[in-house]
């Protein structure tokens, strides 16, 4: 079973790499004699599911392309399929293991534990270990958003995505149709950056309010990608980071440990309430509104509304 599977993978990649055109499904399903052997169309898009998956977990760029009948193809490109010879000093080799020990998830893990095999197999010095501890500290980024990896693979493929974001003052999800950019981790949450088709614009999504499946697309991206994508930069300003004045709020004793951090000043009014002077930019009426009961905004009176509306509409869903 083995020795039939690693042949077949070895034919659809070859057949990949020796098309100059993108070869449809149905195309690859007759050059391939065990697809031609799939008992039906069900038990052969199955098949070849997960072998065009497995190829692109063991390093096999996949483009994707939509002809123009709507018909998808696929093809492998030589000039994103070869690399230069790999030389690491021992520096560099510890970077690299260091940054496969951040990772928890075992899908990850096991994707960085395979490209250091793969660095090993390609020149990496043998007395080097790229495991070995080199500090007190060992890094660790939590992972617990289900979208996280598909759009890992869809930032990687260059394919857009669909799925249902719930915005901080909306009570129900919408769909979003986005090309996406890059991820990246922010105080502890994961943002994704992209193209938002519906709205036109570069926008930025956090993941914990992705809803359901992300679903890929085959049609190509329609907007350039920026050489920098700045998301910290991005949710930073969005999330008051980068502020222009200071607002003045109420907060319950013993809560918003965030806010008292960022708080210029800190006062007791008694009967279990605290008054902050916090810094003020866009976006804090969202950050505040997560807070629920546990704060009261004393001013400006402009973020007080727009807290007010933002809670009105979280209570009529």
């Amino acid at each position: 079973m083995a020795i039939a599977k690693a042949e077949r993978l070895m034919n659809l990649a070859l057949c990949l790499l020796g098309t100059r055109r993108p070869l449809s499904k149905r195309e690859l399903r007759e050059s391939i004699e065990a697809y031609l052997e799939a008992g039906s169309d069900d038990s052969f898009n199955r098949m070849f599911e997960r072998d065009k998956d497995d190829l692109r977990e063991l390093g096999l760029v996949i483009a994707t392309v939509e002809n123009l009948d709507g018909e998808v193809g696929y093809l492998a490109r030589r000039d994103s399929n070869s690399l230069p010879p790999i030389t690491l000093d021992a520096e560099e080799a510890a970077a690299l293991g260091l940054a496969a020990k951040v990772w928890q998830q075992a899908r990850l893990a096991g994707a960085a534990s395979g490209a250091l095999q793969k660095l090993r197999a390609a020149g990496l010095p043998e007395d080097v270990d790229p495991y070995e501890a080199h500090g007190a500290l060992e890094p660790r980024i939590p992972v617990h958003e289900a979208a996280f990896e598909p759009l890992m693979l869809a930032c990687r493929d260059r394919r857009p995505v669909v799925f249902d974001y719930r915005k901080a003052s909306a009570a129900h999800p919408e769909p979003r149709h986005v090309e996406p950019w890059a991820l990246e981790c922010w105080r502890g949450h994961w943002y994704l950056a992209g193209w938002d088709r519906d709205r036109g614009a570069e926008r930025v999504f956090r993941l914990s309010r992705i809803t359901g499946k992300v679903r890929s697309r085959g049609s190509a991206f329609t907007a350039p990608v920026p050489d920098v994508v700045t998301v910290r930069e991005t949710v930073a300003s969005w999330a008051g980071e980068i502020a222009d004045g200071t607002a003045l709020i109420r907060l319950r004793s013993g809560a918003g440990y965030p806010l008292r951090a960022k708080a210029a000043d800190v006062r007791e009014l008694g009967d279990g309430w605290d008054e902050l002077e916090i810094p003020y930019g866009h976006g804090l009426d969202a950050w505040l509104v997560e807070f629920g009961p546990d704060v009261v905004v004393l001013e400006p009176a402009e973020l007080r509304a727009d807290v007010v509306d933002r809670l009105r509409a979280v209570a009529k869903g």
